[in-house]
């Protein structure tokens, strides 16, 4: 049963993270990345703001289960 409960929960998480990420905001595109964007920076607030630090906070149970799963299983 053990060895059972960390894949689901890595499945869980998997989902959850996806979905986080594809409700943020999308960016301006990769020309902001190479200087390109001419936005004025602005802070995060309410419900992106919760969402970013939910999108953090599930990567990283994503990425501590991958490693208990490896160390475990």
């Amino acid at each position: 049963m053990r060895a059972l409960i960390f894949p689901i929960i890595q499945m869980v998480l998997s989902v959850l993270l996806i979905t986080a990420i594809l409700l943020q905001q999308r960016g301006s595109g990769l020309g902001a990345a190479f200087g390109g964007g001419s936005e004025v920076f602005r802070t995060k607030r309410g419900v992106e703001k919760i969402l970013h630090y939910a999108t953090i906070a599930i990567a990283i149970l994503f990425f501590g289960n991958a490693i208990l799963t490896l160390v475990l299983g």
